[in-house]
């Protein structure tokens, strides 16, 4: 156990930008919400821009812990393509190597870092920039306190959500994270690359010789967003589920009546498709602790 928390920690005290990126970007959105303009097409009165922000409540925490979520993805891809490189390049693996530390170990902490820990610091600061927004646009505003910015209901609901979306994408994206993490483990150079080019290399040759596009579409559902939602999310057409409020002549903010009617967790942990993804992902791990058991500095 102190072993594993050692070694997390080396990977905050090496990789400062896991909380500098989130902390700078909700810095940013906190001044554009104190300083910025906060117009609303069809707002024609104080009484109107206030039934905008409570109405679109919901609405505008999802998209602040959404944007916190992409740039969280994409900090986490460069950080697993990097990490294993880096050792190899500066030679720290030399000095870790030498210690009693195993290599499972070290990728398996590299692993959780950027699958588990990467996107509750970014779950964190998500939630802080939330809170301060909500303030300082429920007080530009004249909006109640009290007021839908403030719901417990609200809150939880967004809770959930971050939660959810950790707990699901650390399994779809296991695959993912092993082969950048294999690729980081090998190559000596270009890692962005070869993580690109060995995959579109064989959907190419596939589609040249076999005139499928079995791996294209693997590849494509497997990384794309479209096939994660379609597997962990789901969506509720319908009156009942959204909740319509009108705020000026021909404009109305449509909102959910609640996010938990979008997850869909029984749907997720049953398809096939979520657990032959996370084998692969365990094969391909696998994969890079060998390699990082037989590379060196490069």
């Amino acid at each position: 156990m102190n072993t594993a928390i050692w070694l997390v920690r080396r990977e905050f005290w090496e990789n400062r930008a896991i909380w500098l990126i989130p902390a700078v970007f909700g810095g940013l959105l906190i001044l554009a919400s104190l300083f910025g303009g906060y117009h609303v097409i069809g707002a024609e009165d104080l009484t109107t821009v206030r039934t905008v922000v409570q109405a679109g409540a919901l609405d505008g925490m999802v998209m602040i812990a959404v944007t916190f979520f992409v740039v969280m993805a994409i900090y986490s891809t460069w950080y697993l393509l990097d990490c294993l490189y880096a050792d190899r390049k500066d030679r720290s693996i030399l000095f870790w190597k030498s210690m009693p530390i195993s290599d499972t170990a070290t990728v398996i902490s590299k692993l959780v870092t950027a699958l588990i820990l990467v996107p509750l610091v970014y779950f964190a600061f998500a939630d802080v920039t939330t809170l301060l927004m909500a303030f300082i646009i429920s007080v530009r505003a004249s909006a109640s306190i009290g007021g839908s910015l403030w719901r417990i209901d609200t809150w939880l609901q967004i809770q959930t959500l971050w939660l959810y979306l950790i707990a699901t994408t650390a399994i779809w994206y296991l695959p993912v994270a092993g082969w950048l993490l294999a690729v980081s483990a090998w190559a000596k150079r270009a890692v962005i690359l070869w993580s690109i080019l060995p995959p579109l290399a064989l959907a190419l040759a596939e589609r040249v010789f076999l005139g499928t596009q079995v791996i294209a579409g693997y590849l494509a559902a497997r990384i794309g967003l479209a096939g994660y939602f379609s597997h962990a999310l789901q969506y509720t057409p319908g009156a009942a589920n959204w909740v319509k409020t009108e705020i000026g002549h021909d404009a109305s903010i449509e909102t959910p009546v609640s996010l938990y009617r979008f997850l869909n967790a029984g749907g997720f942990v049953s398809s096939p498709e979520t657990w032959i993804g996370a084998a692969i992902g365990i094969a391909l791990i696998v994969c890079a602790i060998q390699l990082r058991t037989r590379r060196t500095e490069i």
